[in-house]
């Protein structure tokens, strides 16, 4: 029986808990963003805020070969305009370069968590990843994500970007 639970696509769904390292990069560095990598070091997402996309509140999360999977944007508009919290749309991006809404997202309400040591729930409150704090390791400044078995890795990491952004870190101008 297949437990996946899959919104970007199933085949970033793994039958077993993953640990991802997660690399800020600096924005005069390719424009910002993040590096995502497996244990052994392997590139598994790339995610690039608007240094790289030039535009305010939109994201782009790329799989490890470079190829866009996750396009995220803020919602604009009038009604926008007139509420206190935003709301983020993400689009899986195809093969031939057309984009489903997958999911949209608004700012959770107490969002102030700036250590990166925080717990992602679902629905029913069940653990769906579970970040963890900075580390240092050979001079570089990471942080970790365990992603628990059958959930998307692709739309975590989406969610982690629109966190990062909120806060104004790497993905954000």
């Amino acid at each position: 029986m297949d437990n996946s639970i899959p919104v970007v696509s199933k085949i970033f769904c793994s039958g077993n808990p993953t640990m991802l390292m997660i690399r800020r990069r600096p924005i005069v560095v390719n424009g910002g963003g993040f590096v995502v990598t497996d244990l052994s070091h392997n590139v598994v997402f790339i995610v690039d805020g608007c240094g790289i996309l030039g535009s305010k509140g939109e994201i782009m999360v790329k799989d490890g070969e470079g190829e866009p999977i996750l396009f995220i944007s803020k919602k604009g508009g009038i009604v926008q305009a007139l509420s206190t919290r935003n709301k983020w749309n993400g689009y899986s991006m195809d093969y031939q370069g057309k984009d489903k809404l997958v999911f949209s997202l608004t700012d959770p309400k107490s969002c102030i968590a700036q250590d990166r040591d925080c717990t992602i729930v679902d629905c029913t409150r069940k653990i769906v990843a579970q970040m963890g704090r900075k580390e240092l390791i050979g001079g570089k400044d990471f942080y970790h994500v365990e992603v628990q078995s059958g959930y998307d890795q692709a739309f975590i990491i989406g969610v982690m970007a629109i966190l990062d952004n909120i806060h104004g870190e790497s993905t954000r101008c």
